[in-house]
């Protein structure tokens, strides 16, 4: 019959999504088999190079001079060997006056076409104003922050050992200023940090490259230099800045000391205007440097271009999770409860089952329950190793978080998922500055 054959043909896809879904989750599995694979630390140095700190900001009053403040009050580097540069983007508050009282140089950026409301363009006006500075200041390298970070006090002297150990290209280890706010918070935040404390740790003991799309990441001056500033104005052009330097044979790094705090969403809400933005701006990101990849994974055998590629496939993956896996099992279940299916019965506690309706609600329960228990094996091991980087004083602050991880990946899915459909747009995401100042 014509169902029998639509069955056929959707099982057979289904197949096929099951191995493409695998492969980037099993990379994740090895990330986590290898948690307690010893960090790479640089060797610590006596020379002391010059630093650009740069952070655009639009409408940031609230938090930037807190920002800028602290970064001159607290680091333990020499204060004369570094500047604060705040690219002030088509901001209507006061995010120049503010930054300006706290210490920094603002750059200033007016630009009425709302295509070029986005923090791409922001960096590419602000780096060629830094240009003209670097001609009598002579920096070695830049640190790039976001309005809401704050660093830990030997984030400078750190970066310094790596730049100084050959670090051109590096990210820090991104953890939470509001990790402790709520349990969604902290479950938030225990996703966003296995990244740093897991794959990123990897990568730099195997040498793979890092990926260096967030805050806090430095950026050899020459670089710039020679790029005339910045070369990337999409969406996600962090993401986009570290392919080119990778096209470049650059090799990203990971140092895993250096702290930056970011503000995290605090509300669905707020996580889906966050992820609306990384799944719209990934997504075609993927698509259009997949050949490119490929080729250089090929060309340079190096295994670091198809790692990228597999860990950035995860987001046209939520799409499928959200979409194609539930229908296809509901539509199986319903296919073969109705009897449609030729396949014989099981008898089981006296009641007959259709024996694939019977295994297929095996298969998905069992699969459910290891998502479940690996998410909570995963939150456990983070809780336990970095606690004091999450800002929480006793590994118990976060056991909520932990509890309520399973839920937040499947909140993270569903997010990226809107995200993937809808246009490109740099959003105003809603600080939690009150929470903050309140911790320190």
């Amino acid at each position: 019959m014509w169902y029998d054959t639509v069955y056929q043909v959707l099982d057979i896809i289904n197949q096929v999504i099951l191995y493409v879904i695998g492969v980037p989750f099993f990379l994740q599995l090895i990330y986590m088999l290898f948690f307690f694979i010893p960090k790479k630390t640089f060797k610590k140095t006596e020379k002391k190079n010059r630093i650009a700190i740069v952070i655009p900001a639009h409408n940031e009053e609230d938090v930037i001079f807190d920002t800028v403040k602290e970064i001159f009050n607290k680091q333990d580097y020499p204060h004369e060997l570094f500047d604060v540069y705040v690219i002030a983007d088509n901001c209507t508050d006061r995010t120049k006056e503010l930054a300006i009282q706290a210490g920094a140089t603002v750059f200033e950026h007016i630009d009425d076409n709302p295509k070029h409301h986005m923090v791409g363009f922001a960096l590419e006006y602000g780096l060629k104003e830094l240009l003209k500075i670097d001609a009598e200041k002579h920096y070695d390298y830049m640190i790039r922050l976001d309005a809401d970070n704050h660093i830990n006090d030997t984030f400078l002297s750190l970066m310094n050992d790596a730049y100084n150990s050959g670090a051109k290209i590096a990210r820090p280890y991104e953890s939470a200023t509001n990790m402790t706010q709520s349990s969604y918070t902290k479950a938030c935040g225990l996703y966003y940090i296995f990244d740093s404390r897991c794959s990123s740790r990897v990568r730099e003991r195997i040498h793979l490259d890092a990926h260096v799309n967030g805050p806090g990441s430095l950026t050899d001056m020459d670089i710039i230099r020679r790029i005339g500033g910045y070369d990337t104005v999409t969406m996600c052009e962090d993401t986009e800045f570290n392919f080119k330097r990778m096209f470049e044979k650059i090799h990203p790094h990971f140092v895993e000391d250096a702290v930056v705090y970011e503000d995290l969403p605090s509300t669905f809400k707020a996580t889906l205007a966050r992820n609306k933005r990384l799944g719209a701006g990934n997504t075609r990101l993927l698509i259009r440097y997949t050949p490119k990849l490929f080729f250089y994974t090929f060309k340079n055998l190096n295994l670091s271009f198809i790692e990228n590629w597999l860990t950035y496939l995860f987001i046209p993956i939520c799409p499928i999770l959200c979409l194609w896996l539930p229908g296809f099992y509901i539509y199986a279940y319903i296919y073969h409860f109705m009897g449609l299916g030729s396949d014989f019965t099981a008898n089981l506690f006296g009641i007959e089952m259709n024996w694939v309706q019977f295994t297929t609600t095996i298969i998905v329960g069992a699969i459910s329950l290891l998502f479940v228990f690996c998410g909570l094996l995963q939150a456990s091991l983070l809780v336990i190793t970095d606690y004091k980087k999450m800002g929480a004083n006793k590994k118990r602050e976060l056991i909520s978080g932990i509890l309520l991880f399973p839920v937040f990946s499947i909140v993270y899915v569903i997010t990226i998922t809107i995200g993937i459909f809808m246009p490109p747009k740099w959003e105003k995401v809603q600080r939690n500055a009150n929470f903050t100042k309140k911790q320190d």
